[in-house]
């Protein structure tokens, strides 16, 4: 092609032309806009927050996948971890810190202490957190090493940028709310 000669323009064939046309569905822009920007808010007890602080760290760097930026607010915060052994006593400030979250908001546990009470099977040990709250995803261990709390994360992530964005005003939402008393 020479420098003067213009390239001939193919019109494109009917109904895939104008402003309204996008190669994507907005589900999936949506998705990956929100896996991609998490903002996470730490709810940490115990062992298990040295290994999210270590997953903060340089070495494991959880900004790279777009959770860099620690929200202790509720209101600003969509992904709640919660790291450690959470007892009864501390299970209805739990449950009022995920009610404060905005919609949408996802949920880690993180060990075994927040999966399933770990090795405290007392009286006072809250066993399990999605006795409070609906959970997401569980990472195992005891205390869970950093490359799988990031591994929690990029499930998360897949769940996220699957999820329809009509999910959360369905009805089968509503009912597993409603299921843990939550409006």
């Amino acid at each position: 092609m020479s420098k003067n000669s213009k390239p001939n323009l193919v019109n494109a064939p009917n109904g895939y032309a104008g402003e309204g046309f996008f190669a994507t569905k907005l589900n999936e822009v949506v998705g990956l806009a929100r896996a991609n920007s998490m903002w996470p808010l730490p709810f940490a007890t115990s062992c298990c927050g040295i290994e999210y602080m270590a997953t903060m760290a340089a070495t494991y760097d959880i900004g790279r996948f777009g959770a860099e930026r620690m929200s202790f607010s509720p209101r600003q915060a969509d992904m709640l971890l919660v790291m450690g052994t959470i007892s009864k006593k501390m299970a209805p400030i739990l449950r009022q810190v995920y009610e404060q979250m905005a919609e949408p908001r996802w949920v880690i546990a993180v060990g075994a202490c927040a999966s399933s009470g770990g090795v405290f099977d007392t009286y006072s040990v809250l066993q399990g957190i999605d006795k409070v709250i609906p959970v997401d995803v569980y990472v195992p261990g005891c205390p869970p090493r950093p490359e799988q709390i990031l591994d929690g994360i990029l499930t998360l992530q897949e769940i996220v940028k699957s999820e329809s964005v009509r999910r959360r005003s369905s009805d089968e939402y509503k009912e597993l709310l409603n299921s843990y008393n939550i409006k």
